[in-house]
């Protein structure tokens, strides 16, 4: 496995040791180590049937591993399901926006601000709905309904919903399949800017461009194992991955 060197001052935020998930006779994932600190940057690649979106699965509850640990903030989250470990700060977006389309944009955040929060938002839900809406650029259109929406203007809703529960780690699946050019910069932007003010995130993408921008750390899976975790640029250069992903 290719691996190069990076600091583990900060106590990891989130850590997988061994993480395994099977099928029947098919093994999705095979023994995958995986840790990011507070704050960090990371970008998990590989290609289609790796096991990307089975691991993010695990770390979020939608699947239960049959082998390994998962632990967020020091603590472990086994059997924990999907809205608890929300609740802790370890949150998603999809890669497929699917607004509650009866609603308006604002009442698509306020959805999860009243059942993801432990705790109801300081002036309330519209009130904190609207801020989030201002902060990723769709203040002016709170009270559209999401059909009116762009696909750039739905992935930064589908992010929308993710910060409404308050996530210290956010893994955002995909937000930039078939935009543009200079929609994949304004959500590469939106992104740093979350990152900058404290959430670490985890970006799956198949945009190379996007992730080289991005990402602190790149992880790489093919078929189910981790085959490179470390320097974007180390990573990328590497035969192995090179072979794997790029098919070269």
């Amino acid at each position: 496995m290719i691996m190069t060197s990076r600091s583990h001052a900060a106590a990891p935020i989130l850590e997988a040791k061994g993480v395994t998930k099977q099928f029947g006779g098919f093994t999705a994932l095979d023994t995958v180590d995986f840790a990011m600190a507070p704050g960090e940057r990371v970008g998990l690649i590989g290609p289609n049937g790796s096991g990307k979106s089975t691991f993010v699965n695990c770390l979020t509850g939608a699947l239960t591993p049959e082998r390994g640990t998962i632990s967020f903030e020091g603590s472990s989250i086994a059997g924990l399901p999907a809205w608890q470990r929300a609740r802790k700060g370890l949150v998603r977006s999809f890669q497929i926006p699917r607004p509650f389309k009866k609603l308006s944009v604002i009442e698509n955040v306020q959805v999860p601000l009243r059942f993801a929060l432990a705790q109801p938002p300081a002036g309330g839900s519209e009130h904190k709905a609207l801020e989030i809406l201002e902060s990723i650029g769709l203040g002016p259109k709170a009270y559209w309904s999401p059909k009116d929406l762009s696909q750039v203007e739905l992935r930064k809703l589908e992010l929308g919903r993710a910060l409404a529960a308050s996530p210290r780690l956010l893994i955002a699946d995909e937000a930039m399949a078939g935009l543009s050019d200079s929609e994949v910069d304004e959500i590469v932007e939106l992104l740093e800017r979350l990152n900058g003010e404290g959430i670490a995130i985890i970006l799956i993408e198949h945009i190379m461009r996007a992730v080289m921008r991005f990402s602190q750390r790149i992880v790489v899976l093919v078929a189910g194992k981790k085959i490179a975790d470390g320097d974007p640029h180390e990573v990328m250069r590497h035969e192995d991955v090179e072979r794997a992903y790029l098919g070269q």
